[in-house]
């Protein structure tokens, strides 16, 4: 049946942004082979209760993974989305016997002064102004573009964030926003501790998620390739779910034909 893939969303969302991916899923060679997809929503998120008080990227680490254990205690098939990816890639690093495959969506990755900067500056304004951060978030993600193909589906889309934005817990939001902004700095001299096949994917035009990040992360875990897509934006789990999916399936069936057992998972 194959292990299962556990999906991760990004800061001030929930698990229904996989929605479409989990239906393209379902029609790839990783999906007919019965396994499960789950997507779950990040501590103070969705679902989830509050937070209520600061937390660490190893914090968030540990409860994904208590929930994962909920649905196998063997390795899965992990893929995070913004923040998301940088949960998946701690789990990876720091609980390498859990996780068969690695693919990181719109992951930010080793921000330079001038990119870090500009995430604190987004935090300050979700601190003081929570609508005016939601909706400048919006702004970035999506194309406005009213004349371009797409763009009633896409304005659909962008209305369904705002909304998912403005019905977070803001003291969980900004808890979690914290790590995002901070984290990668954390993260990225540890990421060649990862061996197994590694995927990062994002939009060309993210502002964000830069296509230069997803090439950071490559040139830091020797087993990892990039995929930019073009003409795309942050939200790539809703702007481009089919693509999205088969990335995602084709990196699955490459693990499960070659990745070597962990010591820790035989």
């Amino acid at each position: 049946m194959g292990a299962p893939i556990i999906l991760l969303h990004g800061v001030g969302l929930d698990r229904t942004i996989w929605d479409a991916v989990t239906v393209e899923l379902s029609h790839t060679a990783a999906g007919r082979s019965g396994r499960q997809t789950v997507a779950l929503d990040l501590p103070g998120h969705g679902g989830q209760p509050p937070l209520t008080h600061e937390v660490s990227l190893g914090d968030l680490a540990s409860d994904i993974l208590h929930r994962i254990s909920r649905t196998t205690t063997g390795p899965v098939h992990l893929v995070g989305f913004s923040v998301g990816a940088l949960i998946a890639q701690y789990i990876a690093v720091h609980h390498p016997e859990r996780v068969l495959s690695l693919t990181c969506v719109s992951s930010v990755c080793a921000r330079t002064p001038e990119e870090a900067a500009a995430v604190r500056a987004r935090l300050d304004t979700a601190g003081t102004d929570f609508a005016l951060g939601a909706e400048r978030a919006v702004d970035r993600w999506f194309p406005e573009d009213a004349t371009v193909p797409g763009a009633t589906a896409t304005q659909l889309l962008r209305d369904r964030t705002r909304r998912i934005l403005l019905a977070n817990d803001i003291p969980s939001y900004l808890h979690v926003y914290r790590v995002f902004a901070t984290a990668d700095a954390e993260l990225a001299p540890e990421l060649h501790r990862i061996t197994v096949p590694v995927l990062a994917v994002t939009g060309e035009e993210d502002p964000g998620s830069t296509p230069d990040m997803s090439r950071r992360i490559a040139e830091r875990i020797p087993s990892a390739h990039v995929h930019i897509i073009p003409g795309a934006r942050h939200m790539v789990p809703d702007t481009h779910p089919e693509l999205l999916a088969a990335l995602i399936s084709e990196l699955v069936g490459t693990a499960e034909k070659t990745t070597e057992p962990h010591p820790e998972r035989s």
